[in-house]
């Protein structure tokens, strides 16, 4: 399993690697078979898959099964009695959920560990990111400017509930730590926040889970939550 030791106490996971897996991993509502219907065949796969880990972690806490429809910005509205995120890259699919009085929002991503193209990382990455980024990949021997774009995605996913799409990726802050740590800073929020990442299996992992106690009241502060980011 890449993400056991990234997420906390009350944060149930699932993963798939590849298009393979359990049956009901690929088995959606006919809400959600509609949404796909019609596009290339990966595309289903990779939405199938992603909605069926999604269903499994929900079962897990104990929230009733109903369909995962995207928003107009393509989130999925979760049930009201859960926060989540989901994420997908070639290979590679997971979901990660909460209850919504524990925590205020998650987010999660996954890359290809391999480096980013210069001129992404350039567009991407603030100066002081890819000099932390080049000494830890230095240190490690890993693509740390991936992972750099891994950690800031996963907290875009889970701010934008609150904060909106009038911020991007490139706005959000990120210092990676060899331990498995990352810590940043979101565009108009004042507190930092923490992150955990990995390296498993060919794969950058990157999450954040903002707990209710810490955050509900500094995230909702003139703003209402969401439906997520995907």
């Amino acid at each position: 399993m890449v993400l056991d030791r990234l997420v906390p106490s009350g944060v149930e996971l699932c993963e798939v690697y590849g298009d393979a897996g359990p049956e009901e991993m690929a088995c959606l509502f006919p809400s959600e078979q509609a949404v796909v219907r019609g596009l290339p065949g990966e595309r289903q796969r990779e939405f199938a898959i992603a909605r069926g880990c999604a269903h499994r972690a929900l079962a897990r806490l104990g929230v009733p099964p109903e369909p995962l429809l995207p928003d107009v910005s393509g989130a999925p509205r979760w049930p009201r009695a859960a926060v989540g995120s989901l994420t997908h890259c070639p290979g590679y699919r997971a979901a990660v959920v909460a209850p919504a009085g524990k925590y205020a929002a998650l987010g999660i991503d996954a890359e290809p560990a391999a480096p980013l193209p210069a001129v992404v990382a350039a567009r991407l990455l603030a100066d002081a990111e890819r000099r932390s980024a080049n000494a830890l990949s230095a240190a490690l021997g890993m693509p740390a400017d991936r992972l750099a774009f891994c950690a800031k995605e996963a907290s875009y996913k889970a701010f934008s509930p609150w904060l909106g799409r009038r911020w991007g990726v490139r706005d959000f802050v990120v210092r990676l730590a060899a331990d498995g740590l990352f810590r940043g800073v979101a565009p108009e929020v004042r507190h930092g926040f923490e992150g955990r990442w990995a390296v498993r299996s060919g794969y950058l992992v990157a999450v954040v889970c903002l707990t209710s106690a810490d955050w509900s009241g500094l995230l909702s502060a003139g703003v209402s939550p969401g439906s997520g980011w995907h």
